[in-house]
């Protein structure tokens, strides 16, 4: 860590965040690729409704890095990029592959370690 102590709350927090990322965004390697599909991508694949349960759940993150303290600033950040994958994994086919590679949920666990001055590292000590 970076010159300071995160208290263990933080810690547990945060990583219960990174649990959340990685089955929303990382959870299964699509054999012999290098390219990771996560819940969203999955949800994303029921017609209506599939982008908006993953936008439920990605507004679970936002909403643990706001009990976290992130700066209203970050917060706006996180929300377009949930919005961002939202629209644009509802068009049909194009969303789909949009959504393996656009991980919105990756890019605000990385907003939230930033405003933290941590790294990924740091979560597993």
């Amino acid at each position: 860590m970076k010159n300071h102590t995160v208290p263990i709350e933080h810690l547990t927090r945060l990583r219960r965040i990174r649990g959340l990322v990685r089955l929303m965004d990382t959870a299964l390697r699509i054999p012999g690729t290098r390219v990771s599909v996560g819940a969203d991508s999955v949800l994303g694949l029921i017609p209506g409704v599939g982008d908006f349960a993953a936008a439920a759940i990605s507004l679970v993150i936002v909403n643990e890095a706001r009990r976290l303290g992130v700066p209203n600033d970050t917060l706006v950040k996180m929300l377009v990029n949930v919005g961002f994958d939202t629209v644009a994994g509802s068009v049909p086919v194009l969303g789909d592959v949009f959504d393996i590679y656009f991980k919105s949920n990756r890019r605000n666990l990385q907003l939230v370690l930033d405003h933290l001055g941590l790294d990924h590292a740091d979560l597993d000590r």
